[in-house]
């Protein structure tokens, strides 16, 4: 297993961020990126896929160890339209020797951008994705992944940024992927699970919450969810002005693409500048908008924290709540009490809200230093939990405490 491990570390992790920030400025999608005029019919269903090639392994020795597999697949977007959206799937060569078939994680990445050169499935390729140390210790563990780009991140049109539903199915739709692919050893009976962090365990704690009614078929055995923005109305003021503003305008940039809600009267010059030049934006670029306040950009000189308290921006931000459907299998949620871009108490809250509903839920809190020092946490806890799970032991529940 460690000779595994350092056959994925190698390729994947390594270069500099230059690359994607360099890039960030293409505007025309790559073929593959293209989606055709007809879909095929179903939700998961694959469109095209090709091997993914590494700059750091440019003769394939990372072959030995997994199958990396681009994909374009069919998903649903939050108005219920079919689109086109593009991901990656890795599975290990080694066989599985675990009981029953290989699970399959449905990988949510955490924010990655709203550029299409920010596209997981592209910065794999180029060997610059961040999260690939998490990803290689699953791989490690025989477990495959089916990893989304999410809607409009790697294909045509806005990246849809934290809406919960447009996420939530683009997991749910790579994981049948994954399980379609030919070659892939996978099965509609391959067990599954969830794991992400931020934007990744909001996309991962929807598609817990959506699988029952969306992809019932799936054999869900439980997710593993870090220090999810269950509640945007509290990120403005909490990250409003500091290192991660661009965060914020992130989710407004995808929101209102999502809702067709024209920003054009709520940002003066300064803020229409602004906004126009976040599209191409990887997370490597956010020291361009950083510790910047949002007064700076609006028209009326209000901060975000108001807009979305008004029309049409709270009721948009309000369908993004996550933590009123119950999650059918149990959920692991992990969360930092010193996270300064989402606070633990809705971390608490989301967990609270499950247990209410009935859910299996263990929340797992730390005190490591900040929201990216918490997710090493989260991290380490994902093994313990999916090897409980994939082996068919019952699950602990925290909601007694809560």
């Amino acid at each position: 297993m460690a000779a595994l491990a350092t056959a994925i570390l190698v390729p994947l992790v390594g270069a500099t961020t230059s690359t994607a920030a360099e890039g960030a400025a293409e505007e025309t999608l790559p073929p593959f990126y293209q989606a055709p005029a007809t879909l095929p019919p179903a939700d998961g269903d694959i469109v095209r896929s090709e091997p993914i090639r590494y700059l750091l392994d440019p003769a394939g020795v990372t072959d030995v160890a997994f199958d990396s597999t681009r994909i374009l697949y069919r998903s649903t977007n939050r108005t219920g339209e079919p689109h086109a959206v593009s991901g990656s799937v890795l599975v290990p060569e080694a066989p599985w020797i675990g009981p029953g078939r290989r699970p399959v994680i449905g990988y949510a990445v955490g924010t990655q951008g709203v550029g299409d050169t920010c596209a997981p499935s592209r910065l794999f390729s180029e060997s610059i994705e961040y999260e690939a140390l998490f990803m290689a210790g699953l791989l490690a563990r025989g477990y495959a992944l089916a990893v989304t780009d999410y809607e409009g991140l790697g294909t045509a049109g806005m990246h849809t940024y934290m809406d919960r539903v447009s996420q939530g199915h683009a997991v749910l739709d790579a994981v049948r992927a994954a399980q379609r692919l030919p070659g892939s050893g996978l099965t509609a009976t391959s067990p599954v699970g969830f794991y992400g962090y931020s934007q990744g365990g909001a996309a991962a704690a929807s598609a817990a919450e959506l699988a029952a009614s969306y992809a019932p078929e799936l054999k869900v055995k439980g997710s593993v969810v870090g220090a999810v923005p269950a509640d945007l109305t509290a990120l403005p003021g909490a990250i409003d002005g500091s290192l991660w503003a661009e965060f914020t305008w992130f989710a407004i940039a995808g929101l209102s693409a999502s809702y067709d809600v024209d920003m054009a009267g709520y940002l003066n010059d300064a803020g229409a500048k602004m906004f126009a030049e976040i599209s191409d934006d990887c997370v490597f670029d956010l020291f361009n908008a950083a510790f910047t306040d949002s007064r700076e950009f609006t028209a009326d000189g209000s901060n975000l924290e108001e807009l979305i308290g008004v029309e049409p921006f709270r009721s948009m931000i309000a369908d993004q709540r996550i933590g009123r459907i119950r999650p059918s299998a149990p959920v692991l949620v992990s969360h930092s009490l010193l996270d300064d871009i989402v606070p633990h108490r809705v971390g608490k809250q989301l967990a609270t809200d499950w247990c209410d509903r009935g859910a299996k839920v263990r929340l797992s809190t730390n005190a490591t230093p900040l929201h990216v020092g918490g997710m090493l946490n989260n991290a380490t806890e994902v093994y313990g939990f999916f090897e409980a799970r994939f082996a068919g032991l019952p699950a602990t529940s925290s909601c007694w405490r809560l």
